[in-house]
């Protein structure tokens, strides 16, 4: 087999086509090699890392200092959390008293995502939200090394740098950085992890870092289908239908019965009543009118827009890889649902597919480099660097922007309010707080949202002039105030449309 020589000098076979037939000489040369080469390179990428975690971490707790962050979601993950670090069950009253399901209702009853105990041991350093943004900060920088390693060994060291670099500033890792903490921010690093044991051939590794992978939430199971429809495709037959059958068979165990003996409700997060009442009709109604499907997906210019989005970091080389497929059920997910907040470029949800999406576009540059039978470094370099300007050239538009603007790192005269407001409020009480206002009490309190329906919450702390979600206006809160006041409650503290009652 021929070899194409790549950009730090050495060579590596091209693309025959077969995404495993490349991988069956990893642990003879390559494998070695790169591995080898990491522990040369170990200091820089190191460095990067520790500049991409500092980032995400700075704009995570500059967003907590300013009032930014919110109850839902942040409070939520505190306080299970908090639990997990108590040798107790993770309790998150936030979400269960909202859905009328009490105190005690359990974090894994809303989404399964039992892998939040292994952050418990951090709340014993410091036991609050910050703990769970730094955290996540590293976790979202922790996929650069494997991504490096796998890029290196597919295309060289300097495409490796350009590429681990594009996906530290991706928008997708930024929109994940700026909201609050999700469960996603295990995802990059655990596809990461798998993507590259799979590719150095190590089944061992590759099955332990799948088998963590659907710990994080309970649709992790369809990335694992999508992985084992990726692996028998490339040959890898007994692989390829073991993840599958692991995946769907995780996925029924979890919706059917773990959720259910958690105390929560599978049809909490079914959003396609459209099209199905469950997943076996909404199965039969796709094979009935497959053009449903495509109607779904280009129907809404928001959904195409993410969609794009979402292959664009990759110069749509992604599509020439059958690698996609593994983040194709996560997607379809998305946009087949009935709730905008999915579909949309806003939120946390493209980092669950971000480094497969990456990986993918490696893997479709060296088959197109193979199906054109060239051994062209300079056209992987432009490649690699095409990756890091395109995330250079969508930084305004997505979270990393702030970071630029001093006003951004300073609190305004409502979140210096806010600061005053919540020193009203004693440790250990249970309180009603407006969305963006719990954070800054989690941590000493039970933090309760404060929506539509009176909870008889001692204290409540309320803003009356944000329209801020789950209100659709500024007028529930004002009216919860009125309401709340000529029930007897007292003002104790009234500034810049902050106000703290007392029962």
């Amino acid at each position: 087999m021929s070899a194409v020589t790549i950009t730090d000098g050495t060579s590596a076979p091209p693309a025959p086509g077969r995404w495993d037939r490349l991988a069956r000489v990893l642990p003879d040369a390559l494998s070695r090699r790169a591995t080898a080469a990491l522990r040369g390179h170990r200091p820089r990428v190191a460095l990067l890392v520790t500049a991409a975690a500092t980032v995400y971490a700075t704009l995570g707790l500059v967003r907590l200092h300013t009032f930014r962050a919110t109850t839902f979601d942040l409070v939520i993950f505190d306080q299970a959390v908090r639990g997990y670090s108590r040798f107790g069950a993770p309790f998150v009253p936030s979400r269960g008293v909202t859905l009328d399901r009490g105190m005690d209702y359990l974090q894994l009853g809303d989404h399964f995502s039992p892998i939040l105990a292994l952050l418990a041991p951090f709340y014993w350093i410091h036991d609050g939200p910050a703990t769970l943004i730094v955290l996540q900060a590293v976790l979202l920088a922790g996929a650069i090394p494997f991504l490096w390693l796998y890029t290196r060994r597919m295309l060289g060291t300097t495409p490796a740098y350009l590429v681990a670099v594009a996906y530290a500033l991706s928008w997708p890792v930024a929109q994940a950085a700026n909201f609050d903490f999700h469960e996603a921010a295990f995802a990059p690093l655990l596809t990461a992890i798998l993507i590259e044991r799979l590719h150095a051939r190590k089944e061992t590794h590759a099955y332990i870092a799948m088998a963590t992978l659907l710990l994080v939430k309970e649709d992790m199971g369809l990335m694992v289908i999508g992985f084992g429809l990726f692996l028998f495709l490339t040959g890898e037959r007994l692989a390829g239908v073991s993840f599958g059958l692991i995946g769907g068979g995780w996925t029924i165990l979890v919706r059917g019965v773990l959720i259910p003996m958690a105390g929560g409700d599978p049809r909490d997060f079914w959003a396609y009543g459209h099209l199905a009442p469950d997943v076996p009709g909404l199965a039969l109604a796709l094979v009935r009118d497959p053009l449903a499907l495509f109607r779904l997906l280009l129907g809404e210019e928001t959904k195409l827009d993410t969609v794009l989005l979402l292959a664009w970091p990759a110069l749509m080389l992604c599509l020439l890889s059958p690698l996609a497929l593994a983040a194709l059920p996560m997607v379809m997910e998305r946009m087949l649902s009935d709730r905008a907040l999915w579909w949309a470029a806003d939120f946390h949800y493209s980092a669950f597919t971000v480094v497969i999406l990456f990986c993918a576009g490696v893997d479709g540059l060296v088959r197109l480099l193979g199906w054109m039978r060239r051994e062209d470094k300079g056209l992987v370099l432009v490649w690699a660097a095409g990756t890091l300007v395109v995330a250079l050239t969508l930084l305004p538009r997505f979270a990393f922007d702030q970071l630029v603007h001093p006003t951004f790192y300073q609190r305004d005269a409502r979140a210096s309010a806010a600061a005053k407001a919540v020193a009203k409020v004693p440790s250990g009480v249970v309180v009603e707080t407006s969305n963006s206002i719990g954070p800054a009490l989690s941590s000493r309190t039970t933090v309760l949202l404060l929506d539509h329906q009176p909870r008889g919450a001692p204290w409540v702390v309320a803003d009356v002039r944000n329209g801020e979600f789950p209100f659709a206006s500024a007028d529930i809160p004002r009216q919860r105030v009125d309401e709340l006041v000529a029930a007897g409650y007292r003002k104790v503290f009234e500034r810049e449309g902050i106000v703290v009652l007392n029962r």
